[in-house]
């Protein structure tokens, strides 16, 4: 199986959907001649031509605006952001067009468009362009939210979002793009709302997504060089939440801990942990404990940075927490 970076793959995807489809065109800031930001447009210009590859001008609102039109005539965009910090900038197309056109048209009119781009932080890029807005868009029905880990789950999921007749948030992790892993050629396609248990253990479930699982995965090995089996359960997709997955696995280790990039305050952790505790709340041993970033906006400065994020150590030492090890931590 091949070896892709994470941005090759999603270009792999990018170029499969629109050779297998002529209404899939791709629009956004330097996608084009620069070949995107991340370089994950690279070569489309060259083989789709100006129609289909579409450089636009630094305007969010107005080309998320031209995204979301054209799907509800029936073709299928995949809008990029350069980063979903300047998508604030386009959130109304998002929450008051695309989400709810479908309901209020009762059906009759869809929106099949792709928002994407890179979330969270990177390194010392300051606290406007430091954010992770996953817990934002999973707030509004009618909206998909989408955080690929891995090339391979970067492929399938985004050649499935492109399929799919609703409005899809993909949320690319700006430090993932240049990560390695095998990728299936062809059609491989991984289901929106479906977890996936990235290391299975019997002692403890860790709940993670996008750049948090490759963390929790550090930290399941460490863990395991004291006698810990950690399962790692990837969310992949916010909305819809897998929760048959994440609740399968907390019955059968019975303690949780839930580890996530963004703010405490209403973060996707929460919504976890209010499905763990309403629906097998039985079957835990102790409380389930979220590891989050630090609830500031992220520093510039890069060793306040670095305590600003979240680590393996972290997560580490909330497991220890469950398990009551706490002494021996």
């Amino acid at each position: 199986m091949p070896v892709l970076t994470y941005r090759d793959a999603l270009n792999q995807a990018l170029r499969e959907e629109m050779q297998r489809d002529a209404d899939v065109f791709l629009m956004g800031e330097e996608v084009g001649v620069y070949q995107g930001a991340y370089k994950v447009s690279r070569g489309l210009l060259d083989e789709f031509g100006p129609m289909r590859v579409v450089d636009t001008p630094i305007t969010e609102l107005g080309f998320a605006g031209v995204g979301v039109g054209a799907a509800m005539v029936g073709l299928r965009p995949v809008i990029e952001f350069m980063t979903w910090n300047f998508a604030l900038l386009a959130i109304d197309q998002l929450v008051n067009s695309a989400a709810k056109m479908r309901y209020m048209s009762g059906g009759q009119v869809g929106v099949p468009a792709v928002f994407r781009g890179p979330g969270g932080s990177a390194l010392q890029l300051g606290a406007q362009h430091s954010q992770a807005f996953e817990s934002y868009y999973a707030h509004i029905p009618g909206l998909k939210v989408v955080t690929p880990a891995t090339p391979a789950d970067a492929k399938g999921l985004l050649k499935s979002s492109i399929r799919d007749d609703n409005p899809v948030v993909f949320i690319e992790g700006e430090m993932l793009y240049n990560t390695k892993g095998e990728v299936p050629e062809g059609e491989h396609l991984v289901p929106i709302g479906q977890a996936d248990v990235k290391r299975s253990g019997g002692d403890v479930t860790v709940i993670c997504h996008s750049k948090t699982v490759a963390i929790a995965l550090k930290a399941a090995e460490q863990l395991a060089g004291e006698g810990i089996e950690a399962e790692v359960v990837d969310l992949r997709t916010i909305r819809p939440l897998d929760t048959e997955t994440v609740l399968d696995s907390v019955a059968r280790t019975h303690r949780c801990v839930v580890a996530e990039e963004g703010w405490p305050f209403a973060g996707v952790g929460a919504q976890v942990v209010d499905t763990i505790q309403r629906e097998v709340f039985d079957e835990l041993d102790a409380p389930v404990i979220r590891v989050t970033g630090a609830d500031v906006p992220m520093p510039y400065n890069k060793f306040l940075e670095r305590a600003a994020k979240v680590d393996p150590g972290e997560i580490v030492a909330a497991v220890n927490q469950v398990l009551y090890r706490e002494a021996e931590a």
